[in-house]
């Protein structure tokens, strides 16, 4: 039940993410880490550093990191940093009332973020991998940052340290659909502070990042895969019986 209330909480969020991407900026198609362990593991990490200070995942209990190879011991070494246990749900101490006041609205959770994103509109993780890598200075926004595919967004670039510091470089073109206006055509990033990674460095980071997302909004799906296919197994083998069973009761009948 908790978890269809984040769902759905998060389908209500994903309609204002994509009137604010309306720009129809291209997305990048994300790499499929969800079966990776260790990219999962390193996932993980970057969520709980870099993430979990403002949004939530209270539909996942950290634990479940069980299941993507981690023990106890190494979940309490290197997830655990607020004195918080092995059994609990993944949230924050962060206030709705701050986070109102100090963005402007409340950091959704993300525990079904990806899932969310992919029953909205199919793009699922590649929004969140091409989001999570436009981000760029800008100092007509109230945090500093602004983002090619959320323009205007409200979060700060949480992973500016790794990426470093871009900006984004416009020129005015005529509008398409009406020759007499300009519009501002989009020519590329340049880097102004050179951060922690190199670009491909700091893209496998986001793709691990968006890869446990994507398996944290489903954490049983390669169980469902497995399952799928013994059922499957067992329908096609029950059904060559029936069909057995089927043509040796007419032929008695003839």
């Amino acid at each position: 039940m908790k978890l269809l209330k984040k769902l759905i909480a998060a389908v209500a969020f994903v309609p204002a993410m994509a009137m604010a991407a309306g720009g129809g900026f291209p997305l990048d198609a994300a790499p499929d880490h969800t079966r990776d362990l260790a990219s999962l593991q390193n996932g993980a990490k970057l969520f709980v550093n870099y993430c979990l200070n403002c949004h939530a995942a209270s539909s996942m209990r950290y634990n479940r990191m069980r299941d993507i190879g981690l023990s106890d011991e190494q979940i309490k070494d290197n997830l655990l940093f607020a004195g918080n246990k092995v059994g609990d749900l993944m949230t924050v101490t962060l206030s709705a009332k701050d986070a109102k006041e100090w963005f402007g609205a409340v950091p959704p959770d993300l525990s079904v973020i990806a899932r969310a994103k992919a029953s909205a509109d199919g793009s699922g993780p590649d929004w969140l991998y091409t989001y999570l890598r436009t981000f760029y200075k800008d100092d007509t926004r109230p945090t500093g940052w602004n983002n090619m595919v959320f323009p205007a967004v409200g979060m700060p670039h949480a992973l500016w340290e790794l990426q470093g510091v871009r900006t984004a470089k416009f020129v005015d073109a005529k509008d398409p659909h009406d020759p007499s206006k300009t519009v501002q055509h989009f020519e590329g990033f340049e880097q102004v502070k050179p951060g922690k990674l190199d670009n491909v460095e700091y893209d496998r980071q986001v793709a691990d990042l968006v890869g446990f997302m994507t398996w944290m909004g489903e954490p049983v799906q390669d169980t469902r895969r497995r399952l799928g296919v013994w059922v499957f197994m067992f329908l096609a083998v029950f059904a060559f019986l029936a069909w057995l069973l089927n043509r040796s009761y007419w032929k008695e009948v003839k």
